[in-house]
């Protein structure tokens, strides 16, 4: 078998590996360019606060309707948001810092989300759930894949300068009349949607990698968040199509498959990077 072969049969011949790539690109080209703006801001770990703070309204989604897809959406919305509220709230009434407070909550909520669905599902429900089914979408679950972040590169670019401002000088934002408080709960509206979708592809423990590994890859090869965009969307996309090749050629899950593969693209980031990586970083001289 040649290497083109080895690359493009397991697409050519097999209709879920298609459904597979589709799914995992739209998902990469939507959430990657938000993980962008996360670092940016210095909230990394919130997308994985956040990722896990969705799980007990998708898990209540499924006590109530089963394997319903938009049950299960409008509960990890719900309980996503709701979870970013009560974390800004407790850190403006009290002296626990914001990052804490969404350490506190997304602890909880994993451990919720998790009693709920072994409450009525089995062991396969969970695992469903936790690490998605990548190899198994169905039409509707594409369609809400693709629609998200289609939706969501819309709205960056209609509210990139402004989410730049907030990221960079959001002093600057209130002082200038930009409304940056509204800005910033758009962006987490943005974050919960793509998580909440995301989760039939990769899972909810998952689904946060191909968000925030592409876009830490990024930082190490462009300085501009305009360069840095598009290089952690192609990250994330080139993540997809080799994890699920190695998914598929040696007979792994393809989830953690892709989720590595972004790690490995971040690992090489910090070797070879122009921008600070291992190699190219300056030497200090040493003491006599």
């Amino acid at each position: 078998m040649s290497a083109l072969q080895w690359v493009v049969s397991p697409f050519l011949d097999y209709g879920f590996m298609r459904r597979a790539l589709a799914g995992a690109c739209a998902l990469s080209l939507g959430a990657a360019p938000l993980g962008v703006f996360l670092v940016l801001r210095r909230m990394s770990l919130m997308g994985d606060a956040m990722s896990h703070a969705i799980l007990p309204g998708v898990a209540a989604g499924f006590l109530l309707s089963g394997l319903s897809l938009g049950a299960m959406m409008l509960g990890g919305v719900a309980t996503g948001l709701a979870v970013a509220l009560l974390a800004g709230l407790v850190a403006r009434l009290t002296p626990l810092r914001e990052d804490a407070s969404f350490a506190a909550f997304y602890l909880i909520s994993l451990g919720l989300g998790v009693l709920l669905v072994s409450l009525r599902g089995s062991n396969m429900d969970l695992l469903h759930v936790l690490f998605g089914t990548v190899l198994g979408l169905d039409d509707a679950a594409l369609l809400l894949v693709t629609a998200t972040a289609s939706v969501t590169l819309v709205v960056l670019a209609a509210l990139y300068r402004m989410l730049v401002a907030e990221c960079l000088d959001p002093g600057f934002l209130r002082a200038s009349g930009g409304r940056g408080g509204w800005v910033h709960m758009g962006f987490l509206v943005l974050v919960v949607v793509n998580l909440v979708a995301g989760f039939q592809v990769l899972g909810t423990l998952m689904v946060v990698g191909i968000m925030m590994l592409p876009a830490a890859a990024a930082r190490f090869w462009l300085r501009s968040a305009a360069g840095q965009i598009p290089l952690a969307a192609g990250i994330g996309v080139t993540a997809s199509v080799a994890g699920l090749l190695v998914s598929y050629h040696f007979n792994v899950p393809a989830s953690p498959a892709i989720i590595l593969a972004a790690g490995v693209c971040y690992l090489f980031s910090i070797v070879c990077g122009p921008l600070g990586g291992l190699l190219r970083a300056p030497r200090r001289p040493r003491r006599a």
